[in-house]
């Protein structure tokens, strides 16, 4: 950031009075600008014994497959977000069932929560970031070709307490190199 979105002016890289961190503060109207992590939203949509996953049309990671999942925008709420997210990249309308996992990835910035859902329907296709849409049952999942970690760990835990018969929130966390690691809430969340 260069320049105040307030005033115009320029602004310098600093840590403000009474604050801990450093951020970008407008050295004409003293505006501070706040940069916070993004969340990533999206949805482990079911039907029957499979799992709805998107192939990527896009970078990072163009190609791979994935859960769908996206930015949240603002006014919305986490699982609408992630409602919106599936039907924008799976053309997929789901019922949002409750969070099922999520994961802190502080080297990007980045809060990545996915909620289990069921699919209303069979009427999906892929969306404008999407190159495919497909049902997987656990042995298909190309396990090798799964675009991030976050969601790599979230299906294996998926299939795991689907045996079991009780669905746990996941909470890990990601670092630079690392796989997941990870905790678990021992609540059920259905």
């Amino acid at each position: 950031m260069n320049f105040c979105s307030a005033c115009g002016a320029p602004v310098e890289y600093r840590v403000p009075p009474g604050d801990s961190f450093a951020r970008h503060v407008c050295t004409n109207c003293a505006l501070i600008h706040y940069e916070n992590p993004k969340m990533v939203v999206g949805c482990i949509p079911e039907w029957e014994n499979r799992i709805l996953l998107c192939r990527r049309a896009i970078e990072p990671r163009l190609g791979l497959w994935t859960a769908p999942a996206g930015f949240m925008e603002n006014g919305e709420t986490t699982a609408e977000g992630a409602a919106r997210e599936t039907l924008e990249e799976a053309n997929a309308k789901v019922d949002v069932l409750g969070l099922y996992a999520l994961f802190n990835i502080p080297h990007i910035s980045q809060v990545y929560m996915l909620f289990r859902a069921r699919l209303l329907n069979l009427d999906f296709s892929a969306g404008a970031e999407t190159l495919e849409t497909k049902l997987f049952d656990e042995d298909e999942i190309p396990w090798d070709e799964i675009a991030f970690v976050t969601v790599r760990r979230t299906l294996k835990h998926y299939f795991d307490d689907r045996r079991s018969g009780e669905y746990r929130l996941h909470i890990g966390t990601v670092q630079p190199g690392e796989k997941a690691v990870e905790t678990i809430k021992e609540s059920p969340t259905s």
